[in-house]
Order: C-alpha cells, then sequence, then structure tokens
C-alpha cells in the first residue's frame, strides 16, 4: 500500500497579464450568461409554465427554468425563439423524452 504523498509544483509557463485578464473577462461571462438570458426569457415569457399553465409568484420563482428548444445553450436569440418557461417538473419531463427517444432510437452510447 503506497502512501498518499502531494505532488510538488509542475513546471508551468506563468500567464502573461493579458492570458489573465482574458481569462478572468470570460469567466465573469459566463457567470452572467445564464442569469442574462433567464431574466429575459422571464420578461418575454411570463411567470408562468409553457407546458403545464403553472403561475408562479417571486417566492417559487426559483422553480421556473428556461428550457432551450433547440438544446444549445449557447444559442440565446435576443427574440427569445430558443427558450420557453417551463416549471422544473415539466423541464425534467422534456428532458426524460429526449433521452427515451434517443434510446429508442439506438442511440444509446452503452
Amino acid at each position: 500500500m503506497s502512501a498518499f504523498r502531494p505532488r510538488g509544483p509542475r513546471n508551468v509557463m506563468p500567464k502573461s497579464a493579458e492570458e489573465i485578464d482574458e481569462l478572468v473577462r470570460k469567466m465573469r461571462g459566463e457567470q452572467q450568461r445564464p442569469e442574462n438570458y433567464r431574466e429575459k426569457s422571464l420578461k418575454l415569457h411570463g411567470w408562468i409554465c409553457a407546458k403545464c399553465g403553472r403561475e408562479f409568484e417571486l417566492s417559487n420563482l426559483h422553480l421556473l427554468t428556461v428550457h432551450h428548444k433547440d438544446g444549445n445553450h449557447n444559442y440565446n436569440p435576443p427574440d427569445g425563439s430558443n427558450w420557453e418557461n417551463l416549471c422544473v417538473y415539466c423541464h425534467d419531463d422534456e428532458h426524460s423524452r429526449t433521452i427515451l427517444a434517443d434510446y429508442l432510437e439506438g442511440k444509446d452510447k452503452r
């Protein structure tokens, strides 16, 4: 049995200030992106589930999610055409249908 020993520092080239700034900009952009399109979708489509029709209030708004119709989370047109607001239950159902369809079509990766 070998004992756990922490690894020493690797010989990694330090990043330039420009590379670090670009990395920080990218990370900040990724943090802001989800809230940005969620807020836009809630304003455009209202606080209601597009599938079951459940209406939401501020106290339970965290249960209303944004579903990307084409599955691409990076495609966020400003008109909201790729979004639909779904409650967490309908959102789970929507994704489980896709998984089942892939399985039935033989696209299962197992």
